[in-house]
């Protein structure tokens, strides 16, 4: 008769040739657990390395360029310049170089004859704004020939860009002359041309403003027109440049006065008087 100890060992020899045996140590099923019946993935071919290398290649070289895009780019307003006058970090002629004044008054106030007295009583030069449009709207070739004519029949304002860089021209050359003491005549029509005058050629010593009423303009105008072989000179052009007149440049003679740099001079008087009138409003100025 076998022993118990003799069943045991060869109960044990049977089940361990059984395929579905399988042994309860803690040991065999950890290393058990490392096997599978799935064959381990072929390695990446040299082909998908590569494409994988550019693909992180691409998106490094994207990384750096917007990082130094936000670095270099900075916030924009909301309202961008009319034009690139205004972006100029300084003026061309800085303070004590020359001497500007800016001649404002309603058409037919007598601009132009009291700057021809400081010409030569003062020895200024005499820029008007209005001249210069008219010489290039004659000039042969000039691009802004058209646009002038009809700026000038319509009674309207003349793109900032073509008259600023005309009186800049202007001023340069005289300049280049020996000349330091200007009157611009007729500008700054609108607060863009004063800004842009005064932050890319020279800051205005002042304003010489001529008031004179409407009805002796429209007088002064009509007479003028008879021999002056002027388009503008006609009344429907001259209501229109009344007009326009109040509607964009008195705001800037506004603008000016608070900053206490208008001069204003009562224009409805005999010429020799208005230019008494001014002669003493310059010397109360240091002029």
């Amino acid at each position: 008769m076998l022993s118990r100890q003799s069943v045991f060992a060869r109960s044990l020899a049977r089940n361990l040739y059984k395929p579905n045996f399988r042994p309860r140590s803690s040991v065999s099923q950890r290393f058990q657990s490392t096997k599978s019946s799935t064959p381990p993935p072929p390695p990446p071919s040299d082909k998908s390395k590569a494409q994988v290398l550019i693909v992180m290649g691409v998106l490094a070289l994207g990384s750096t360029i917007a990082a130094a895009y936000y670095r270099t780019e900075q916030p924009k307003s909301a309202f961008e310049p009319a034009s690139t006058f205004e972006s100029s970090s300084s003026p061309e002629f800085p303070p004590g170089k020359i001497s500007v004044i800016f001649v404002l008054g309603g058409p037919g106030s007598g601009k132009g004859t009291q700057c021809d007295k400081l010409v030569q009583e003062k020895g200024f030069v005499h820029l008007s704004a209005g001249d210069l449009l008219r010489a290039e709207q004659n000039r042969s070739g000039s691009q802004y020939g058209q646009l002038i004519a009809q700026c000038i029949k319509e009674g309207t304002i003349v793109p900032q860009e073509v008259t600023v860089q005309l009186l800049k021209n202007a001023i340069k050359e005289n300049y280049e002359h020996g000349k330091s003491k200007f009157l611009v005549d007729g500008f700054p029509r609108k607060m863009d041309q004063a800004f842009t005058f005064e932050n890319t050629i020279a800051k205005s010593a002042f304003t010489l403003f001529f008031e004179c009423p409407e009805s002796v303009m429209l007088k002064r105008l009509l007479e003028r027109g008879k021999t002056s072989g002027r388009a503008d000179d006609n009344i429907e052009s001259i209501k229109k440049r009344f007009k326009t007149f109040i509607d964009t440049s008195m705001p800037v003679v506004d603008y000016f006065d608070k900053e206490g740099r208008v001069v204003k001079v009562q224009c409805d008087h005999p010429v020799n008087v208005v230019a008494s009138q001014v002669l003493d409003a310059l010397k109360a100025r240091g002029i």
